[in-house]
């Protein structure tokens, strides 16, 4: 099955590691290096470091670019500055989720990147294509020229200071980014992070890629996979698209409306507004579970009666916190906190109660 996954450029860094690899989103992916929970903490404690270059690099350029990408993503571009980054997503009519993505507005004019998720690229690319038509714009899946690695960690920008003298990444603000040059190629350094702990994300070709992972090993930073990027993003409060957004999950149903600007119009627009209007009929809420046994996704979310109101999306026990935690779908009328609901775990039932998606709060100030 290997030979019909794609190998991100550092692949053989992992393997000569020995990472434990698996299929994720169409690509052969390290999990984990020594142990989730080793990799996890050092995030929350120090600094780690990830291979995102399976993520997609979508380039909009032209005379339309901002009117178009403002047209197909959620959130408002309009006044955005060079250097800033956006979370935000693409919507079906439907009001489902294409994908969540960021948009950086690059320093040179009518230019934009979106960064989408790995499982996605082709899809969303293909619904890009579609959408451009009639829009004056040059469009570039230049996924497979650059490669990304997510350093993240309380220590993240004192490590890059130390080992590459970066003083232009320490003065960044939360969601911006520069760029530069590394090995002669284009770099951008962004600060956005997807851990709950301040990080940045540095894209460049491959070849600067394998040597900055090289430099950043050698001096000592934890190689993380995809194992605790999970368990760091879910802690955080952060949604996984397929789990908690999908073409079938609305922004309005994940508690994701604030990355929705109705004072413009953008794909979806309708179906959210007319969502809001009647209420959802299910929302995604937080719990935490009264024992240490796990939430998994799939698991039915019921009243003290038996009845089901919910599924959960991901669970796991927390490793920052050390409680039963899970996001979970459930009818809206038992979305308010503190609302009792438990988790239907193989032939147990175990009561929990609505608590906050943000399960776990860094200390980082952003």
């Amino acid at each position: 099955m290997e030979e019909n996954l794609k190998k991100t450029c550092l692949y053989d860094k992992h393997v000569a590691l020995g990472a434990k690899m698996s299929p994720f989103a169409g690509y052969i992916m390290p999990i984990q290096y020594s142990s989730i929970t080793e990799e996890h903490l050092a995030v929350r404690t120090k600094t780690g470091m990830f291979d995102v270059s399976h993520m997609g690099e979508v380039f909009v350029s032209g005379p339309d670019a901002e009117a178009f990408v403002n047209h197909i993503f959620t959130n408002e571009i309009r006044g955005f500055e060079p250097g800033k980054v956006l979370y935000g997503m693409m919507l079906y009519p439907s009001g489902g989720v294409v994908d969540d993505l960021l948009v950086y507005r690059e320093f040179q004019p009518d230019h934009f990147l979106l960064v989408v998720n790995a499982a996605n690229i082709e899809k969303d690319y293909a619904w890009i294509c579609e959408q451009a038509k009639g829009y004056d714009v040059v469009l570039d899946n230049a996924s497979e020229s650059w490669g990304q690695i997510a350093v993240q960690g309380p220590l993240a920008e004192k490590t890059l200071l130390d080992l590459f003298g970066w003083d232009e990444a320490a003065r960044l603000g939360f969601y911006t980014y520069y760029e530069g040059t590394y090995q002669g190629a284009r770099m951008i350094v962004s600060r956005t992070g997807y851990t709950g702990e301040d990080g940045f994300e540095i894209y460049t070709a491959p070849a600067g890629i394998n040597d900055l992972w090289d430099k950043l090993i050698a001096a000592g930073v934890t190689p993380c996979g995809l194992g605790c990027r999970d368990t760091l993003r879910f802690e955080a409060g952060l949604p996984l698209y397929g789990d908690e957004l999908s073409a079938e999950i609305t922004p309005v149903e994940a508690g994701l409306g604030m990355f929705c600007k109705y004072d413009k119009d953008f794909i979806g627009k309708e179906a959210l507004l007319a969502q809001k209007a009647a209420g959802p009929a299910r929302k995604l809420v937080g719990i935490e579970i009264f024992d240490k046994a796990i939430p998994r996704a799939g698991y039915p979310v019921e009243l003290e009666d038996g009845t089901q109101v919910g599924v959960v999306t991901t669970g796991y026990h927390s490793i920052s916190l050390d409680k039963s935690i899970c996001f979970a779908m459930v009818q809206a009328e038992y979305a308010a906190l503190d609302t009792p609901l438990s988790i239907h775990i193989r032939k147990k039932v175990f009561p929990g109660k609505v608590v906050k998606k943000r399960f776990y709060q860094t200390n980082y100030k952003k």
